[in-house]
């Protein structure tokens, strides 16, 4: 097992002493670990379960071993309301972890606001989710988030397209869930201020397998490449469609075109998809190798089937670890005040937080931290060879 005690801040060794049989710390990660959504879930909750272990084999903190209280919200918002209720009630958990779905997130989240408990999304990427009970009419929340907001992702999607591709002709094709309804409104935004509309904009139900019609209109309109928000699955029906069509204008969508269920189910017709990444299973430092080496080990594996989603959820153990060591204890109140005000480095693997989060901040993640991604050979590349090396270097949240 790959342990990293440097990533506990320097300070779990010195806050394990006490008795072996206290009362361990109980924290909830919830998501979907069934259904479509899974191989986010699942990888996320495998990247929480390294973490803890390393900090229990460690000794825990306070002399109290971590505890993960593991729910199944199968992607739906009623079910995530459900679990979220049951761990806080019943399991007395003191935080949570999780959330994969931005619909489930904004239904399931308002319960840890009106417990007073910490919850870190370390997945969801809707725009809305961190401000959904932001000031001034609600002077605290207890809502953070360390994956790259769909504010984040939609820039770069565009800024790829425009920018860097110089197309200006490009069609939106967006699923009906929360994620996908948001995601859309955020690539119009961002469209709307290089004085850009998209020529089609195409709207699917989860579990849609033909598109074809829908493709036949964006290409007639002159498209020139794809802009796509979807969870996943879908995503394969437009590269399989555009195939078919003939038409070869490329994709560049958020981040679950990494996702194994598009890049499996569009076999070579995913080749060049490129999308916004926050972590890319490449082993070019120390701390990346050692996680990626804990990940095969763990879960028997040769590729993670959602490299963002595990990275992230190691990532999130770290920051409310280091949040309660610097509160003395797991009093919901003091650990959010330490969480807005960090005051020593969380070394990740995605990037090393110096003051990720503040009173008025509680997005962890910037888009200088965030690369973007492309399906090479089956895999997950860099699409750039200067975002491989930004990656290597420690990237500061811009100051506000």
């Amino acid at each position: 097992m790959f342990i990293i005690r440097h990533l506990a801040l320097g300070l779990l060794g010195a806050l394990t002493l006490g008795a072996a049989s206290a009362e361990p710390i109980r924290i909830a990660v919830t998501g979907p670990f069934t259904g479509s959504s899974a191989p986010m879930g699942l990888s996320m909750l495998a990247g929480v379960r390294i973490a803890a272990e390393e900090i229990n084999l460690g000794g825990g903190i306070f002399g109290r071993r971590i505890e993960l209280v593991e729910r199944d919200d199968k992607a739906d918002p009623e079910t995530g309301k459900k679990v979220v209720q049951e761990v806080i009630e019943k399991e007395k958990v003191v935080a949570g972890l999780g959330f994969i779905n931005t619909g489930v997130a904004m239904a399931a989240q308002r319960l840890y606001q009106d417990a007073r408990i910490p919850v870190i999304n370390n997945v969801a990427t809707g725009a809305r989710i961190v401000g959904q009970f932001k000031a001034p009419e609600f002077p605290e929340s207890y809502l953070f988030r360390n994956s790259a907001s769909d504010a984040i992702q939609s820039a770069m999607i565009v800024r790829d397209a425009t920018e860097r591709r110089h197309f200006s002709k490009l069609a939106i094709f967006h699923d009906t869930t929360a994620y996908g309804e948001q995601g859309r409104e955020q690539l119009l935004e961002q469209l709307a201020q290089r004085n850009l509309k998209p020529v089609a904009v195409e709207s699917f139900k989860l579990g849609t397998t033909d598109l074809s019609a829908a493709l036949k209109r964006a290409k007639d309109a002159g498209a020139e490449a794809i802009l796509t928000y979807a969870i996943g699955p879908e995503l394969a029906s437009i590269a399989n469609g555009r195939a078919k069509l003939g038409w070869n204008v490329p994709m560049i969508g958020s981040w679950p075109l990494s996702l194994p269920n598009f890049i499996e189910a569009a076999g070579k017709n995913a080749e060049g998809a490129r999308m916004p990444q926050t972590f890319i299973e490449e082993a070019n430092n120390s701390r990346r190798t050692g996680f990626i080496v804990a990940y095969h080990q763990a879960n028997q594996t040769k590729r993670i089937p959602s490299a963002v989603s595990a990275a992230q959820g190691y990532d999130s153990v770290y920051l409310l670890i280091g949040a309660m060591i610097q509160a003395g204890g797991t009093e919901g109140t003091k650990v959010r005040q330490a969480l807005e005000n960090l005051n020593k480095p969380v070394y990740g693997v995605i990037t090393t937080y110096d003051h990720p989060f503040s009173a008025g901040d509680h997005e962890a993640l910037s888009e200088n931290m965030v690369v973007m991604g492309e399906v090479k050979n089956g895999r997950i590349a860099y699409a750039y060879a200067d975002d491989e090396r930004r990656s290597l270097l420690i990237q500061k949240k811009p100051k506000k």
